[in-house]
């Protein structure tokens, strides 16, 4: 099979990439990537050197037809990570989340329509069902964004609904609680606030630190896609979410203990504009699929401060501007 993952330089696709080549002996993956801030070929070095008649990148954007044209000929599945998905810079910029979320995936849904593309996976995430004040939301719950970020994902996944409705484009949809572990960019909030303790710098809790969110780790989210692409149904919608919820300053507190932190270093900062309260997936349906996650939270958070204590070079780079720096010499385009 080969596969065309859109997005593939960022945290979750590279993750992907990764888990696919090691997993299916008998799969090829073309990486598509923009190779924006959030974009680094460096998350897959091991890969390109470890299978390097099964992987290829190419430099390109999903708005852009000839790239994606170019990306996807002779692929079998399509998957797209390729996505804007920092809330805060959704506030302060949306016309970039448009631009990716929106007519990227109309690009990308367009191409499957006229091409022989046997699978088109969409990958999207709780935040287009707004805040769920209690109780949890199944797939057929209706969207109430908040937020542009939120907003232009929903709108992409309406524009999948009507494809599918409309001229059966083989297209399914993924919505995943929040995702931590290896690679993945310091502006969020687990890698944002293990990297600051290591600087010996304060980590920035909006608001009281009660919104709660669900969390998934890399790999499990890695199984659980796995398991959509080769069993999903097309024009379905599948919630990936781990039932385990807690709130932000709960989640801190649990991060100061993993690296010996003091309390004082929690900095309280003003809460940002429509910050929803709380998410809450059932996940009913991609568990009776077979899929169960395999650590529990507390380990995998354990992993992931482990990970980013020994890959101290590779963020303190990205944290430093260096890696924007270097791109935009190379690239001249950002």
């Amino acid at each position: 099979m080969k596969i065309l993952i859109t997005g593939g330089a960022g945290f979750m696709g590279s993750n992907f990439i990764r888990y696919l080549l090691q997993t299916h002996a008998d799969y090829s993956v073309v990486n598509l990537d923009k190779l924006t801030y959030a974009g680094n070929t460096e998350n897959l070095a091991d890969v390109i050197g470890e299978y390097p008649d099964r992987y290829s990148f190419i430099r390109g954007d999903i708005a852009k037809s000839e790239d994606l044209s170019q990306a996807a000929n002779g692929c079998d599945t399509i998957i797209n990570f390729a996505a804007e998905t920092h809330v805060d810079r959704s506030i302060m910029d949306p016309a970039s989340f448009l631009n990716t979320d929106v007519i990227g995936a109309y690009t990308i849904l367009e191409y499957v329509r006229t091409h022989p593309v046997k699978r088109f996976i969409q990958i999207s995430t709780d935040e287009v069902y707004g805040s769920i004040s209690d109780a949890e939301v199944t797939e057929d719950a209706p969207f109430r964004p908040n937020s542009p970020y939120s907003a232009s994902k929903a709108s992409g996944d309406l524009l999948c609904r009507a494809y599918s409705v409309t001229y059966k484009t083989p297209v399914l949809l993924t919505h995943g609680c929040n995702y931590y572990g290896p690679y993945q960019y310091p502006e969020k909030l687990i890698p944002l606030f293990i990297t600051n303790l290591i600087e010996k710098k304060k980590i920035p809790l909006y608001g009281d630190g009660s919104n709660v969110r669900e969390w998934i780790y890399a790999d499990d989210f890695c199984r659980a896609l796995d398991l959509v692409m080769l069993k999903g149904k097309a024009g379905e919608a599948y919630n990936i979410g781990t039932g385990y919820r807690i709130s932000n300053k709960d989640l801190t507190m649990k991060i100061l203990s993993l690296l010996n932190a003091p309390r004082e270093m929690l900095q309280y900062v003003p809460d940002r504009p429509g910050h929803d309260a709380r998410y809450a997936l059932n996940s009913d349906k991609i568990c009776a699929l077979g899929w169960q996650p395999h650590l529990t939270f507390d380990a995998a958070l354990k992993k992931t401060v482990d990970w980013y204590v020994r890959n101290e070079p590779w963020w303190r780079r990205l944290k430093s501007g260096e890696f924007l720096e270097y791109y935009k010499r190379q690239y001249k385009t950002l």
